[in-house]
């Protein structure tokens, strides 16, 4: 898929982590000072680049919408539907759901990295008890669902919010990895595997760091050293880096570093989507927009009133796969309505306007937000969210700036400190608690005196725990699902719909997709629209 870019973007696109290079060197606007210039002090500017989505990931173009406005009946009573106008910021989102190969890759991950940790690759299977039924005899599926060819690019189900999460970490953290590999800013994966064969053969370098990449210690500058560095590390021209010396004792070219976030290299971290950018995401009105008017709204992700398709081609056939009625999963032998008894291929149907497969029916989908009835009524206009959870990571050394890291290699993440910067006394008091591993002095507020809430400034949710499963089942472990599935009624397929599981419960109706985070400008495609030209500053001649 082609990924158009801003005119500014286009002008300025090259490899990202080239500085920039003209005949003459670009200076500060303010300062005047030439960048990139050792004998000027090594200040560093890159090229500015539209970043591209990460792979699977197509761009969502953001902007506003009535969140709950595609809802055309309200069957459940409740504050599920209330029409509510917000702003979605543009994002990326996986093209389709999670398959079970994709879910296949990550335990063969974990069981070639961790091949003696049972515990990490139990913790990591689908709960595929999820198709047993007492009235049902869906006990083939427990053991083929997941595993056999047959289902390989079928969604993955069994899978709870909490699990979900932990993928979206992993798959982050191998795409970055992948990315500085093939760059070269890594040991490239023929060098770190042993390269050649027989007489010829190299063994891989001894890594000075035994854990797995995580991007997040990688750009700490925690994970670097023989054995990881790569043969096109970054050039440093800060005039205090030091050269490098090889294993034969030899001063290398020149100082290098690994690569920073200003680089532009690496990706944002796939997470799941909001509920507000899922809905959004789903409905596509993008499709029936013109100069800023939507010619005509949705109830599906497809125009129309109905669920059966209105082209010539393909007149009458089901739109999405779910229940068409009560025992009605796939229609009748010989002419069958979706094709599907239960998943099918994430690929199936025509995708909707933004290119995304299965926006309704299949299975329903985690989301981020944790589930409150009044949601739709109480969070902000832009990029609305609830279920926010602010945190640190935790300092191993202090005086270095070193990340504590679990067994692992993860960063440790500790609940937030406070709700704004902290002074440097108060910063470094707080490091020296955290390295010493000392509880810190009764969660005062550095600011005001007032107990402080780990929950940055006061959003967080008043839950009456001890009524939880007597006169309700929400709590702060409510996790929203949307989407219906492949055995939902064509009520759940309205994208304003929404229910509830706890994070930790799985169900064979639910799967999930992940988002990435877009930086720079939120316009995707540009073409035949008007622009303001972006003029260049002149550069400064000292007299």
């Amino acid at each position: 898929m082609k990924v158009l870019f801003t005119k500014t973007a286009i002008a300025l696109l090259g490899i990202s982590t080239l500085m920039v290079s003209c005949s003459k060197k670009q200076q500060s606007d303010k300062t005047g000072i030439t960048y990139n210039d050792k004998k000027t002090g090594g200040y560093e500017r890159f090229r500015q680049t539209h970043p591209t989505p990460g792979p699977g990931l197509i761009p969502i173009e953001g902007g506003t919408f009535v969140m709950g406005g595609s809802a055309d009946q309200d069957v459940t009573y409740d504050y599920n539907n209330v029409r509510r106008r917000v702003t979605v910021a543009s994002f990326y989102m996986d093209e389709t759901e999670i398959a079970n190969q994709d879910w296949l890759d990550y335990l063969h991950w974990i069981s070639v990295t961790y091949p003696n940790d049972n515990e990490l690759y139990y913790n990591a299977l689908p709960d595929t008890l999820v198709w047993r039924n007492p009235l049902s005899y869906n006990e083939p599926y427990v053991d083929t669902y997941l595993r056999h060819p047959a289902y390989q690019d079928y969604p993955v189900v069994g899978v709870t919010w909490d699990q979900a999460q932990d993928y979206c970490t992993w798959r982050t953290d191998r795409v970055n990895e992948n990315i500085l590999r093939q760059r070269g800013n890594m040991v490239s994966w023929t060098d770190l595997n042993g390269a050649g064969k027989g007489k010829n053969a190299k063994a891989a370098p001894a890594a000075a760091n035994k854990d797995p990449f995580n991007t997040d210690i990688y750009l700490n500058g925690q994970y670097t050293g023989p054995g990881i560095d790569g043969k096109k590390m970054v050039p440093d021209l800060s005039p205090n880096a030091k050269v490098t010396t090889g294993a034969n004792g030899k001063a290398g070219k020149g100082p290098v570093r690994p690569v920073r976030i200003e680089d532009g290299v690496l990706k944002q971290a796939y997470r799941l989507p909001t509920e507000a950018e899922w809905e959004y995401a789903a409905l596509a009105l993008i499709g029936n927009t013109q100069f800023e008017n939507v010619n005509d709204g949705k109830i599906y992700p497809w125009n129309g009133l109905g669920v059966r398709s209105a082209k010539r081609s393909t007149r009458g056939l089901i739109m999405a796969n779910f229940k068409r009625g009560l025992g009605d999963n796939m229609g009748v032998g010989g002419y069958l309505n979706d094709k599907s008894d239960i998943t099918a291929p994430v690929r199936s149907f025509p995708p909707n306007d933004f290119g995304l497969y299965n926006m309704a029916g299949n299975v329903n989908e985690w989301v981020q937000d944790t589930y409150r009835q009044t949601s739709f009524e109480e969070f902000e206009d832009f990029n609305p969210f609830r279920g926010n959870e602010f945190t640190n990571k935790r300092l191993a050394d202090a005086s270095k700036g070193l990340y504590a890291k679990d067994k692992y290699g993860r960063p440790i993440k500790d609940p937030s400190k406070s709700n704004k910067k902290l002074k440097y006394s108060e910063l470094v008091a707080s490091r020296q608690a955290d390295s010493s591993k000392a509880a810190l002095p009764a969660q005062k507020s550095p600011l005001d005196g007032r107990p402080y809430s780990p929950d940055d400034r006061g959003y967080k949710d008043t839950v009456n725990t001890a009524l939880y499963g007597t006169t309700t089942l929400v709590n702060d472990h409510s996790k929203v699902y949307k989407g219906g599935s492949w055995n939902d009624m064509a009520f759940w397929l309205n994208p304003a719909t929404r229910r509830f599981l706890s994070e930790d419960d799985a169900s064979a109706e639910i799967g999930f997709r992940c988002a990435m985070t877009l930086v720079g400008a939120p316009e995707i495609s540009p073409a035949g629209k008007p622009h303001y030209g972006v003029k260049k500053s002149k550069p400064f001649k000292a007299k």
